[in-house]
């Protein structure tokens, strides 16, 4: 879907709007959910007082779960509802990025403000929060893309690279385009400083995740520690083998992970912080990329 610059900020402000609508629906039923839960305090507290649950209280019980169940439900789909909306902005606003991008218009960051976009990017990441029962998604965490999957124009990538000395790294990448009859992507190396441009082979290329898992929810989608992975280098924009040592434990926590260096004892560095979107599966490749 393609937007003016006019229709893009129209379609903005209308989502802001119904935001706002939905923030002030989710404080209604959060204050009525108070109500209720407060109503069931009480009733344990009687019950408590008379020493035995008789019919009327097991009835009044009964009916007040009920209803804070129901109320809920309905909470979660508001906050699920205003959740959509904001994502629906990220992607109009990226859409309009790579629309300017594709008429000539490329943005430069400094090398600060780079790091800065890429830390954001992986904290504003869509969220997967599973209804009881629900299957995570591939490229939510660490389930990876399906064999058949295409990253789409504007998509994040680790795409494995050769420098000018023939070494190969793997990089932070955005996928321009992908010829189906070549079976390779069009890459822009993520770095403004290298500004390369790379024709690769589906296979040298990992899509990064569109989703962070919620540890609380879905601790099956995180790589369990120990877990050998390829990680973003904090303040650089290349991929290096690490191992797991300590899963995020909320929605907002980062990995921990040792990244190799042989100038260390161990053949480890101290821990780092990587973000989840940062976190891939590990690629075998000839050359192996090291720390120096």
């Amino acid at each position: 879907m393609s937007f003016s610059a006019e229709q893009a900020a129209y379609q903005v402000q209308e989502r802001l709007k119904a935001i706002t609508r939905l923030v002030h629906e989710i404080e209604k039923e959060r204050t009525r959910n108070e109500h209720t839960l407060n109503n069931i305090t009480k009733t344990h507290d009687k019950i408590t007082q008379e020493g035995k649950v008789s019919p009327y209280y097991q009835q009044k019980l009964k009916g007040l779960y009920t209803t804070a169940v129901s109320d809920a439900e309905q909470e979660e789909e508001l906050i699920r509802e205003a959740l959509k909306k904001i994502y629906e902005i990220r992607n109009i606003c990226n859409e309009r990025r790579i629309q300017s991008r594709c008429a000539g218009n490329k943005e430069t960051f400094r090398r600060g403000d780079l790091m800065n976009m890429l830390q954001s990017s992986a904290q504003t990441l869509p969220l997967w929060v599973s209804k009881p029962g629900e299957k995570v998604p591939p490229l939510c965490g660490a389930v990876p893309a399906d064999s058949t999957y295409i990253a789409k124009t504007g998509d994040m990538v680790a795409a494995l690279v050769k420098d000018a000395k023939e070494e190969e790294n793997w990089i932070l990448a955005e996928v321009l385009t992908f010829n189906p009859a070549t079976n390779k992507y069009e890459v822009d190396d993520i770095d403004e400083e290298q500004k390369d441009r790379h024709t690769l082979s589906k296979r040298r290329v990992v899509p990064l995740p569109l989703m962070r898992a919620n540890p609380e929810t879905d601790p099956s989608a995180l790589f369990p520690k120990g877990s050998v992975v390829m990680a973003l280098y904090p303040q650089t924009t290349c991929f290096y083998k690490a191992v797991v040592n300590k899963l995020p434990q909320t929605a907002t926590d980062d990995y921990e992970v040792l990244f190799e260096d042989q100038t260390y004892a161990d053949g480890y560095a101290p821990p780092l912080n990587v973000a989840q979107c940062y976190v891939i599966a590990i690629k075998n490749k000839k050359g192996k990329s090291q720390l120096t």
